[in-house]
C-alpha cells in the first residue's frame, strides 16, 4: 500500500458492508515528534477518506483509539488534518494498516513512517505487511544504487548485480505471497499485481490494456474501501490510456464498464471518478468526446441507476452542447467584419483558398493572448516567405473594445484575417464552445474540426503533418466546396 498524496474527507455511510458483532478494540500509534492534538482513523474510498474514529494526543505522545465496534476486515489509515498555504484544511494519510484478525494492537513508527522501522505488537497481519513493505523498499534502494553504478566504468558488473537483485526480489515476492495467502494484505497484493505479458505476444501494449482487469473480482464491493482499486482505476484510465485517442479510450472503457452493468455500487465508484475528468479537459485532445460518449451510452441508456432525472437531463443538455465542437464535427461558418467594420468588408471563416483554417479567438488585453499571437505571427510569416503556408488564420477579437482591438492589429501588423465587433452571423462562443481566450480551433479542407484545444504555434506544422499521416486522404486533398467558392478578395459577396 502507498500513502495517498491528497485526501478529502467524505461523509459516506457504509451501507454495503455486512453487519458484524461489535468487539472491544484498542488501536495505538506511537511515533516520534508528532504534535498533532487530534488524529483520525480513515477508511479509503477512491481518493477520499471515510472518517471512522478520532482521538486526542495523550500525555506520553501516543494516540489510542479505543471503544466497542466491529471493524470490517480491511485497509485503514492513520489520518491527520493539515492546513495548506491558502489556509484550506485537508486530510492527509500518514500510513496504512490492516485490520485482519486482532482489533487490539500497537504500532510504533519513526517520524517518516518508514516501513523498515515499524514495530507492531498484537497484530501479526500488520507486522507481516510492514516487513514486506520494508524489504521491497530496501530492494528499491539497492536497485537505485546499482543504477548509479551502471553509469560508471564497472557497468558490466552492475548489470549482473541488477539481474541478480531482480531475481532475488521476484523470488522473495512469490515466496511471501504464497506463505501469507490467507492474509488480506497479501491477497490484495496478488490480485492487483497486474497482468503478466507473455514474451511471444506481438503487441504487448494491447495485451496489457486488454488483460489489465483479468485478476480483479469487480463483484467484490469491499475492494471499494481499499487504496488498491482506486490506484488501479486511476492508473488505467489516466496512465495506461492517457495518450490513447478518444475512440480507443471509449473502447477500453466499455470493456471495463460493461462488467459492472446492474451493479450500481461499482458502476458509480468508477463513473463518478472518471467521467468528470474527461469533461472539458483543457489539455487532452479528444477527451471531451469521451465524456459525451459516457453520457450517451451510460447515463442516457439507464445504466447509472443512482443518477436523478434532473442530473440526467442536465448531462444530456451539456452533451448536446459539446457535440457541436467535438473533433470530427463540421465547424459552423462564421461571417464577421474586418477592422474597417464596413458591411462590404465581411469575411467568411470557410470560403478561403487555404486547405486548413485556424480559428483564433484572442483578446488584446490578455497577456497570454499577446504572447501566443506574436508566436503565431512569427510562424505565419516564416511559412509565407518559404511558400509553405497551408493554413489561414481567422483571428477573432474576443470580447474586446473595438478601438483597442483595431489599434493592436494595426500596431503589431497582424497578417491574419482579422475580424471582430458585434456583427456576426451566429454565437461563436456557443458554436465552438469558446469559454475564454486564447482558444484555437483547426478545421480541415472540408471544414471539419480536427483540433479543439490550443497548441503552441511551433506545433502547428508538426500537428498538421501528423494529422495527414493518420489521414493520408487529406494530404493531396482536392479543393473542397468552400475553397471552390472562395472569394478572390476574401470578402463575402
Amino acid at each position: 500500500m502507498t500513502k495517498p498524496i491528497a485526501i478529502i474527507p467524505a461523509l459516506l455511510f457504509l451501507a454495503t458492508l455486512q453487519p458484524l458483532y461489535a468487539q472491544n478494540y484498542e488501536i495505538t500509534l506511537r511515533t516520534e515528534k508528532m504534535q498533532d492534538s487530534l488524529l483520525y482513523i480513515g477508511q479509503h474510498y477512491r481518493d477520499e477518506f471515510i472518517l471512522m474514529d478520532s482521538t486526542r494526543r495523550r500525555a506520553d505522545g501516543s494516540y489510542q483509539f479505543k471503544g466497542k465496534r466491529a471493524w470490517q476486515r480491511g485497509v485503514y489509515a492513520f489520518v491527520r488534518q493539515e492546513v495548506n498555504k491558502r489556509k484550506e484544511k485537508k486530510l492527509v494519510g500518514l500510513t496504512d494498516f490492516v485490520v485482519d484478525g486482532s482489533q487490539k494492537f500497537t504500532i510504533s513508527a519513526d517520524s517518516a513512517f518508514n516501513p523498515q522501522n515499524m514495530k507492531v505488537t498484537g497484530s501479526d497481519a500488520c507486522s507481516r505487511m510492514y516487513a514486506y513493505m520494508g524489504r521491497i523498499s530496501q530492494g528499491r534502494a539497492e536497485g537505485k544504487a546499482i543504477s548509479e553504478r551502471m553509469k560508471s566504468a564497472d557497468s558490466a558488473d552492475a548489470r549482473h548485480d541488477q539481474e541478480a537483485l531482480t531475481k532475488r526480489m521476484l523470488a522473495y515476492e512469490e515466496e511471501t505471497l504464497e506463505k501469507n495467502k490467507k492474509q488480506l494484505f497479501f491477497q490484495l497484493l496478488k490480485q492487483f499485481r497486474g497482468p503478466q505479458v507473455p514474451d511471444d505476444v506481438e503487441n504487448k501494449a494491447v495485451y496489457y490494456r486488454t488483460h489489465y482487469w483479468d485478476s480483479i473480482d469487480l463483484t467484490d464491493h469491499s475492494l471499494c474501501y481499499t487504496p488498491d482499486l482506486f490506484n488501479k482505476m486511476n492508473y488505467y484510465f489516466f496512465g495506461v490510456l492517457y495518450h490513447a485517442d478518444a475512440d480507443t479510450i471509449c473502447r477500453y472503457a466499455d470493456m471495463v464498464l460493461t462488467r459492472l452493468d446492474g451493479d450500481t455500487t461499482m458502476m458509480r465508484y468508477f463513473m463518478d471518478f472518471i467521467a468528470p475528468r474527461y469533461y472539458r479537459s483543457t489539455k487532452n485532445i479528444g477527451w471531451d468526446y469521451v465524456w459525451c460518449y459516457l453520457v450517451e451510452n451510460y447515463y442516457l441508456k439507464g445504466r447509472c441507476g443512482w443518477a436523478s432525472e434532473g442530473e440526467i437531463t442536465n448531462k444530456k443538455k451539456q452533451a448536446r452542447f459539446l457535440e457541436k465542437s467535438l473533433i470530427g464535427a463540421y465547424g459552423q461558418e462564421l461571417i464577421m467584419r474586418d477592422t474597417t467594420q464596413l458591411e462590404s468588408h465581411t469575411i467568411s471563416s470557410h470560403r478561403q483558398p487555404k486547405k486548413y483554417m485556424i480559428l483564433w479567438f484572442w483578446d488584446p488585453d490578455c497577456h497570454h493572448c499577446q504572447e501566443q499571437t506574436a508566436a503565431l505571427i512569427e510562424v505565419y510569416n516564416k511559412l509565407e516567405a518559404e511558400g509553405k503556408r497551408v493554413f489561414e488564420v481567422f483571428a477573432v477579437g474576443y470580447e474586446s473594445d473595438i478601438n483597442k482591438w483595431k489599434n493592436y492589429v494595426k500596431k503589431h501588423n497582424l497578417p491574419f484575417l482579422n475580424v471582430g465587433g458585434p456583427n456576426v452571423n451566429i454565437d461563436y462562443q456557443e458554436a465552438y464552445n469558446v469559454h475564454g481566450a486564447p482558444t484555437m480551433i483547426i478545421l480541415n479542407a472540408d471544414r471539419q474540426i480536427i483540433l479543439n484545444k490550443s497548441i503552441p504555434a511551433a506545433s502547428l506544422i508538426p500537428f498538421i503533418e501528423q494529422y495527414e499521416r493518420q489521414h493520408p486522404e487529406q494530404k493531396d486533398r482536392e479543393p473542397s466546396f468552400w475553397q471552390k467558392n472562395a472569394s478572390p478578395t476574401g470578402f463575402v459577396n
